[in-house]
């Protein structure tokens, strides 16, 4: 089942959409938001799925055109955002390329953060950013969404809360970041607000690629238009979303709506490129000695998408501007 947020209201307007990505559908009669779905989730899907089945077969009524520009994030605004870090060799990349040894049990201890969930980016929205200078990149990974999770959980249940996947782009400061780290305390002014994929689907609607507790397809980002990075989402994750939702509910539980997210996409074989510019900067810069490729500018666009075996958009794209914030 595919579902998104028209951006008519501050929580969206739910739509259900086709596999095709070509119509959809709202459904109030059945749930106003994304979020009033995930609060009765036992009894919105099984409705939600019955207009999902008419839709793909052209009998659903009240069906129009879909338009991913249209659409908001699938949940404008969250409860909950926490970003992990699952790709280990991404972080092992960066912490060689300052000089700096990864302690062992950042293989089985996940790192993640908490990031800002009030004010999400639409998907075909701009990046609105004060100052180049800041050092501003993409973070191409995916997400879950989760039903309630409670405390405590392990990661075999965790993988039963999970019910909608998307993708995401982790805005992220890189100049910004090593001033706020060296506070230590965390992350703030460095990762303003993240966007997320026009649709959000079930996990079944992924078919074989989503195996494990992880999504085994290449995540495909454009730079301008040009080619960056498609490496596999499904290879090289130390750590799949059942483990890191698990880490996320050990001290405290989940609601319903909450976002848990891979972190950086990256694999060991460096042919698949990248899915952020301090990645490739950092290899650059172990490679040749420094650090060629610019951060982003205003007036580059980003795109972000993720396709199945037969070339089809799953999730559609995030398609942004990065743009100059005059307040």
């Amino acid at each position: 089942m595919k579902l998104a947020s028209l951006n008519q209201s501050r929580d969206g307007v739910l739509v259900v959409v086709s596999r095709d990505l070509s119509c959809a559908v709202k459904v109030p009669q059945i749930a106003a938001t994304l979020q009033a779905a995930l609060d009765d989730w036992a009894q919105a899907r099984p409705k939600l799925e019955a207009v999902y089945q008419r839709l793909n077969d052209g009998l659903e009524a009240g069906a129009f055109a879909f338009e991913q520009s249209a659409c908001h994030s699938p949940l404008p605004r969250a409860f909950h955002w926490a970003d992990g870090s699952a790709y280990v060799n991404h972080v092992e990349l960066v912490r060689k390329a300052r000089g700096a040894e990864m302690p062992e049990s950042f293989w089985h201890d996940p790192l993640m953060y908490q990031g800002g969930s009030d004010a999400f980016i639409p998907p075909h929205g701009p990046i609105r950013l004060a100052d180049e200078a800041w050092g501003i990149d993409l973070e191409a990974e995916l997400a879950v969404i989760t039903d309630d999770v409670p405390m405590g959980v392990s990661a075999a249940e965790a993988g039963e809360r999970i019910r909608l996947l998307m993708l995401v782009n982790d805005v992220s400061l890189r100049n910004l970041i090593p001033g706020e780290l060296a506070k230590g305390f965390g992350f703030y002014q460095s990762k303003p607000s993240s966007s997320f994929s026009p649709v959000a689907v079930t996990p079944d609607e992924l078919g074989e690629a989503w195996k494990d507790g992880k999504v085994h397809r290449p995540l495909v980002s454009h730079i301008n238009g040009e080619l960056f990075g498609q490496p596999d989402a499904g290879v090289d994750m130390t750590f799949n979303f059942p483990t890191l939702v698990a880490h996320a509910a050990k001290t405290r539980p989940l609601c319903a709506g909450s976002i848990i997210g891979s972190g950086t996409v990256s694999n060991y074989d460096r042919s698949a490129g990248s899915s952020c510019l301090a990645e490739k900067r950092m290899l650059e810069l172990i490679e040749q000695g420094e650090a060629k490729t610019p951060f982003l500018r205003f007036g580059d666009r980003v795109r972000i998408e993720m396709f199945d075996a037969a070339g089809q958009s799953i999730f559609g794209a995030i398609d942004q501007l990065v743009e100059r914030y005059d307040g």
